[in-house]
């Protein structure tokens, strides 16, 4: 196992052995990474006691109609925003009755970028059933795949940082 690819699992074991210890369920809502949080959540033994599962929000649509992200959220300020990444973590908590949500969306690339928005950017949001919740936005530099790997680590490793006060 690659030194990147044993840190990730080492945060998740981490982020799993807290949120069991607290008797948290967690969810993911996606965008960019297309369910490669879930991916690499569920890869690791024992995940089912803690994750609930993930939505993949790629489209508008999706976001609208699974995470009950509001149309005039999205044009207003775009999918990849603050505001819409926010919605989309606290609409991954309601819709799948989980304590805790991580949501990321943003440009991965090659194309899709523009002047406000330039490929690598980025936000990710953790939120709280309760209505808690952090965003921060990330400006990473690589491929696609890179882009992709760089928001999963950033958004295991904000968990991890313990964004939310019931973590």
């Amino acid at each position: 196992m690659s030194n990147q690819l044993q840190k990730q699992h080492d945060l998740i074991l981490a982020l799993g052995g807290r949120l069991s210890q607290k008797g948290l369920i967690m969810a993911t809502a996606e965008s960019c990474t297309g369910g490669g949080i879930g991916a690499e959540i569920t890869a690791v033994a024992g995940s089912s006691g803690w994750f609930s599962g993930g939505i993949i929000s790629y489209s508008n649509s999706a976001k609208i109609n699974l995470l009950k992200v509001s149309s005039g959220l999205l044009e207003a300020h775009g999918a990849v925003s603050e505001a819409v990444v926010e919605a989309m973590a606290l609409g991954g908590c309601r819709a799948l009755n989980a304590d805790v949500c991580v949501a990321v969306s943003g440009v991965a690339g090659p194309g899709g970028g523009t002047t406000e928005k330039p490929v690598g950017s980025v936000w990710v949001a953790w939120a709280q059933s309760n209505g808690a919740v952090a965003s921060e936005l990330f400006q990473f530099v690589g491929n696609r795949q890179s882009v992709r790997q760089q928001t999963i680590a950033a958004a295991l490793e904000g968990m991890n940082r313990a964004h939310l006060p019931c973590l």
